[in-house]
């Protein structure tokens, strides 16, 4: 048997690194093995997912070093590898549950949804719906299918018992058939949800070992019922630990940059994020902390990760990245880094309209374009005292601000100034002065090249990281602040 492993992110903004950490774990079990890695494209989110996500997806993990045998760029026998292609083959594999008696089209309504999970709230019940709490009378189904209304496929479940599942790591895992629900396989508008793609496609592509996040580990008994439904053998499962923040907490951009793009932007060398992705929760025989890919595929066992939720730490990071520069970088390898990291053609191309009409001699150019070239600025305190806003107001149109850009799909210029207007119109502020705390929390300066063009060509968790970075100067927002922000933001 050819070992097979597999990545299947989602398209829908910013590459992020528990996408890279989750590839390297399944590439090196691949490698070590001597099977193969194939890169799945989940793109059944029609609204969220871009081709710009995916390149980017595709762009950050061959700049991590991380190659695929197989996927939607480089082909191979099992394709299409994006989701999107394969409509034709989820619908006959739901007909075929249909048939089967293991799935059944559900045509309640949203509404009646919410009724029934509040009754079943009220009676004091588990909140899983299944079959039967969805049921309606022969006669209703055929009204409703004769008139076209919409409807969703969906799988039966039991109604009680203990199912069992077998993880690499965690050894045997129950779960309570009654906390499980009657799963959507097929949304109304004809897509899939991951559920049944994920198993359809892994099936059919060859997974032999699916290493995955912990949070699947509810989702394990649906595919495993899915499985035995269709007959077919289950992969291997192993749920990896995930990353936290210092705080323990769930890795999330509200906390900690997560996108793969913010740490190439700041300067990381690709290596180092790599041997420290590889240090979550995993370390080599002999507890180096530096090693190479080759060293971590070559002496890989995944019996050596450790179940205690890896902390992603910035620092420790940066300390490595600092290694790496110091200890295997001479000055034309320095040199040739550097080109490669910013000072790169299409890169540069992109500053010089910024910078061309408003400069008289070159030796203007790094003082007026600095903030392209940097990571955080070194701003202070008083660096907002000239801005015309109370200290709170100024700390929340900054924390509005950063949660408005987290829901931007696309990153566009056109795009950003959507949603600062929409901003500066809720604070009552004209656009230069709503602008004027934005300016120096972006470039550092009150007055510098257009920050919204600044905002679209860092990025967006360059950008987030540097609005975060200014609100901590600030002073940080209390839990009496946060309380008040969040529900005057929901109102939006």
């Amino acid at each position: 048997m050819t070992v097979r492993t597999r990545i299947a992110p989602s398209p829908t903004g910013d590459p992020h690194v528990g996408t890279a950490y989750i590839a390297l774990f399944n590439l090196c079990f691949a490698r070590q093995h001597g099977g193969e890695f194939i890169l799945r494209i989940e793109d059944t989110d029609r609204v969220r997912s871009t081709a710009e996500s995916e390149q980017m997806i595709l762009d950050s993990l061959r700049w991590l070093g991380l190659e695929w045998d197989e996927g939607p760029d480089v082909g191979g026998p099992h394709g299409p590898y994006r989701q999107s292609e394969r409509g034709d083959i989820y619908a006959e594999h739901a007909r075929k549950l249909i048939e089967s008696g293991h799935a059944f089209k559900c045509y309640r309504t949203s509404e009646e949804l919410d009724e029934l999970r509040e009754t079943r709230k009220a009676a004091g019940l588990h909140l899983a719906l299944k079959p039967a709490d969805l049921a309606l009378p022969e006669e209703e189904v055929a009204r409703r299918e004769r008139e076209g209304w919409p409807h969703v496929v969906r799988m039966h479940v039991p109604a009680s018992g203990t199912c069992v599942v077998d993880d690499m790591l965690r050894g045997t895992i129950e779960v309570d058939w009654a906390q499980v629900d009657a799963q959507i396989l097929l949304k109304s508008d004809g897509m899939p949800t991951y559920h049944l793609a994920n198993v359809v496609d892994d099936h059919l592509m060859g997974i032999t070992h699916v290493l995955r996040g912990e949070e699947w580990i509810n989702s394990a008994p649906k595919h495993q019922l899915l499985y035995e439904y269709f007959g077919w053998p289950m992969p291997t499962l192993c749920h990896m630990p995930l990353l936290r923040n210092p705080d323990k907490s769930k890795l999330s951009k509200r906390k900690n940059p997560t996108s793969i793009n913010y740490y190439r932007r700041m300067g990381f060398l690709p290596q180092a994020v790599t041997n420290y992705l590889g240090r979550m929760g995993w370390s080599m025989p002999d507890e180096r902390e530096k090693f190479t890919l080759d060293e971590m595929m070559s002496h890989f066992d995944v019996q050596r990760v450790s179940l205690g939720g890896p902390v992603f730490d910035l620092q420790k990071l940066s300390w490595l990245n600092g290694l790496y520069i110091r200890e295997d970088l001479d000055d034309d390898a320095f040199l040739k880094a550097l080109r490669d990291w910013a000072f790169n053609e299409a890169y540069v191309r992109q500053i010089l309209p910024q910078v061309r009409p408003r400069v008289e001699t070159l030796s203007d150019v790094m003082p007026l374009a600095g903030h392209f070239f940097s990571g955080v600025p070194a701003i202070e305190e008083g660096d907002f005292d000239g801005v015309k806003l109370g200290r709170e107001d100024l700390v929340k149109l900054l924390q509005f601000l950063t949660w408005r850009l987290e829901t931007v799909p696309a990153w566009q210029k056109v795009a950003l100034l959507a949603e600062v207007k929409a901003l500066a119109a809720h604070f009552e502020l004209k656009m230069k002065d709503f602008l004027a705390p934005v300016f120096i929390a972006i470039t550092g300066s009150a007055a510098s090249t257009s920050v919204m063009d600044a905002m679209a060509i860092l990025g967006s968790d360059m950008t987030r990281a540097r609005l975060r970075h200014a609100i901590a100067v600030l002073g940080g927002v209390s839990k009496k602040q946060a309380k008040r922000f969040e529900k005057e933001y929901r109102e939006l």
